[in-house]
């Protein structure tokens, strides 16, 4: 039996190889982006079908609610309107931003989410073609991958106190082979990292252009990944 052990022991060590690393992996470079979102800032609109499923609940639940004292309805009606009270006036749902179709104000499309492009040079395009992608750095020598997104992050908007990103790991990545326009390019790996605004409606974005756009008008900027943009955004 211990020689049966050792035997096999022997066999995995020897078998080792398809651990390490090869020269084209190690060629490969890696690039950070960024999916740097703004969460909703009203509640969206209900589905007519989830409307009238609530309805209907709130309607069969009334027939059998509990019926309570006057005096004790007359109690709960009048908490709220001491000297306290404070007037709600509900955000409009469609702005100055959405009249004028301005994607470079954060104050529209209110109850979407509204995700950060860049126009400008990007990784793996020819040199001098500007093109629409996500804030992003090629990984060198940072501490984590994350640092390199943080860092690529902060390069564009210059400060990330109003910025909190979801999590140590990549949100998801897709392998870029070269182009035919730029074939002289290596396949490269991107990695996306989630960042959402905080605490502000407004950035000082530092790049020759940009554009806030809700997931749907982003598809439109990249439809040869659509698919996987899709997928990779659940929102």
């Amino acid at each position: 039996m211990q020689r049966t052990c050792r035997s096999f022991s022997r066999i995995l060590a020897s078998n080792r190889g398809f651990c390490t690393s090869t020269k084209g992996a190690d060629n490969e470079k890696i690039v950070a982006s960024v999916l740097f979102e703004r969460l909703p800032v009203i509640i969206p609109k209900i589905d007519p079908v989830v409307y009238a499923f609530q309805e209907f609940s709130f309607r069969w639940r009334q027939q059998f609610r509990r019926a309570y004292p006057d005096e004790f309805l007359k109690k709960s009606d009048a908490r709220g309107k001491g000297e306290y009270q404070i007037d709600f006036e509900p955000a409009p749902r469609i702005t100055e931003a959405d009249k004028t179709n301005d994607k470079k104000s954060l104050k529209r499309a209110l109850d979407r989410r509204l995700y950060l492009l860049l126009y400008g040079d990007a990784y793996g395009t020819p040199k001098g073609q500007s093109v629409w992608h996500f804030p992003e750095k090629v990984y060198k020598s940072e501490e984590t991958l994350r640092k390199c997104a943080e860092s690529a992050l902060e390069s564009v908007i210059g400060d990330l106190s109003h910025t909190y990103f979801v999590g140590n790991a990549p949100m998801g990545h897709i392998a870029m082979p070269p182009t035919d326009k730029n074939k002289d390019n290596e396949s490269f790996k991107r990695f996306f990292f989630k960042s959402q605004v905080i605490a502000t409606n407004k950035l000082n974005i530092k790049c020759k252009d940009f554009v806030w756009v809700t997931k749907d008008e982003l598809l439109e900027y990249f439809p040869e990944h659509s698919e996987y943009l899709t997928k990779m955004i659940i929102s």
